[in-house]
């Protein structure tokens, strides 16, 4: 066999089957993705001190209820625009949203009425739902920590944005 007859043979039996094993091995995890934004339904964010989750937001009917500067409550109707929420599946998913554990919160009997913020999110699909407590307290992975206190920063910058919309 010449030289260019090997390169070839090469290519033929063992790149090729590589790349349409790829495909095929690729192509079958992106169809089978557990948390696709074709499914997505809502997001709820909750969040305050201690217990009480004064702060809500719920995009799927945009109830948006928050206490003011004044210890007022505010009720509002807040809508995010479907790239918004599209951002916010996809930060969620750049930062490892889906294998947050579901309590990352410390436990309240060491609190003791500590006034330490809360956030309580939740994704809702169609076929799944992922929801994370979250406790500033967490005395867990600081990666994990880190990655839920961007996430939360990107929730409320976004509530933000579209309030003064």
């Amino acid at each position: 066999m010449d030289n260019r007859k090997k390169k070839i043979f090469l290519l033929l039996s063992i790149v090729v089957p590589f790349l349409l094993y790829c495909f095929y091995y690729y192509g079958m995890m992106v169809k089978n993705a557990p948390y696709k934004f074709s499914e997505f339904d809502s997001i709820v964010f909750n969040y305050g001190t201690g217990d009480s989750l004064l702060n809500r937001y719920n995009s799927k009917n945009g109830d948006y209820e928050y206490v003011n500067s004044r210890d007022s409550v505010v009720k509002s109707h807040l809508k995010l625009r479907n790239d918004d929420l599209l951002y916010l599946h996809r930060k969620a998913a750049d930062l490892g949203f889906w294998d947050f554990p579901s309590n990352m919160a410390d436990d309240s009997t060491k609190r003791k009425g500590s006034k330490v913020p809360r956030y309580y999110i939740e994704f809702k699909y169609k076929r799944k739902t992922k929801k994370v407590t979250f406790d500033e307290a967490f005395g867990g992975n600081p990666n994990l920590k880190d990655a839920a206190q961007r996430l939360i920063k990107e929730l409320q910058n976004k509530l933000i944005e579209a309030e003064k919309r």
